[in-house]
């Protein structure tokens, strides 16, 4: 059986794949106007607001993606107690994603990214954030929480954003209850201490994460992946390290060697997102029974989908068999 026809056995398959993903759940806010004159007050254009809107960043655009690839999603996090957090409640909600592991803490911000565009011209970006570690009390109480989730999905995301909430203490803590339960963990990495994610079934940086990770100068050659990628599988005991190369596409690395996946795109509009979307079309299509090189194959053309489109974009099974039948007419 081909990749095509085995994703459109997935497709036409009953057996809906149930993920859990852990992250930092934040929310993008967009104010889009028109700028013709600059303030007389100082030298910046004045914004005439024509529109706003809100939607789901950071590990929501996860959810997202996987909610569009056809999963049921289980989220989980600590927001803030707040407008913008019922607000995010309320769009995960209307996406059929089960909320009740994410924690409100009171003395948090929900992270909300506000866009000033003129036109499609991004003029500023404002953050309401809170980044630091959230206290032991309200990481052991999601703890708590995912352990009577773990059991009924077939594997767990993490999505770090280094927003605060994973600490090395919970981010152990839910990987060892995942693989206690023969989880799988795929996760989505930030900052430089790589060893919290020990235990790790995949563990998927983009090149600058694994150089800065790996205290290396400059990945510039398929040997300085290798030996950057041996640091990080030493260090965590990583199953595989899948490295995201923006237009060379993708590599697959363990102990043993390694896997390169031309990238799919023929064109780019905007990256936005696409790092969301690769991580969450490789859980989607591993948990429906694809090898790990046919999941990285497919999380290319996902890829090279949302590329192609403004902004933090989504895609479904459908295009993506529509993407593999163009790419072998090509």
């Amino acid at each position: 059986m081909n990749l095509k026809d085995k994703v459109e056995t997935i497709r036409d398959n009953a057996k809906t794949p149930s993920i859990l993903v852990v992250g930092d759940l934040m929310v993008d806010h967009y104010i889009i106007g028109t700028a013709s004159r600059l303030s007389p007050e100082a030298p910046v254009p004045i914004v005439n607001v024509k529109n706003e809107t809100t939607t789901l960043g950071g590990a929501g655009n996860v959810v997202q993606n996987l909610v569009s690839l056809g999963a049921k999603v289980t989220v989980a996090g600590v927001i803030g107690d707040d407008s913008a957090a019922g607000e995010l409640i309320t769009i995960l909600t209307d996406e059929g994603v089960e909320t009740d592991t994410i924690i409100k803490d009171n003395s948090r911000t929900t992270t909300v990214k506000t866009r000033v565009l003129a036109g499609s011209h991004q003029l500023v970006r404002v953050d309401r954030e809170v980044t630091d570690e959230v206290s032991e009390t309200i990481g052991l109480e999601l703890i708590e929480k995912l352990n009577s989730h773990i059991d009924a999905v077939d594997m767990v995301l993490l999505s770090d954003y280094n927003k605060g909430l994973f600490s090395p203490f919970l981010t152990q803590q839910v990987i060892k209850a995942a693989n206690a339960k023969g989880k799988k963990v795929i996760i989505d990495p930030k900052g430089l201490n790589y060893q919290k994610y020990e235990g790790a079934f995949i563990i998927k940086p983009n090149r600058k994460e694994l150089a800065e990770a790996a205290k290396t100068e400059k990945i510039n050659s398929i040997e300085s992946l290798q030996q950057a990628a041996n640091i990080i599988l030493q260090q965590t005991g990583a199953k595989y390290i899948v490295v995201t190369l923006s237009e060379e596409g993708m590599v697959i690395l363990n102990e043993t060697g390694l896997t390169l996946l031309p990238v799919k795109a023929t064109e780019v509009f905007d990256v936005t997102g696409a790092g969301d979307t690769v991580l969450a079309t490789m859980a989607y299509f591993l948990a429906s029974g694809c090898t790990l090189e046919e999941a990285c194959e497919l999380a290319n053309h996902a890829a090279a989908i949302v590329i192609r489109r403004v902004g933090s974009a989504t895609t479904t099974v459908q295009e993506i068999i529509d993407d593999i039948e163009r790419d072998e007419v090509r």
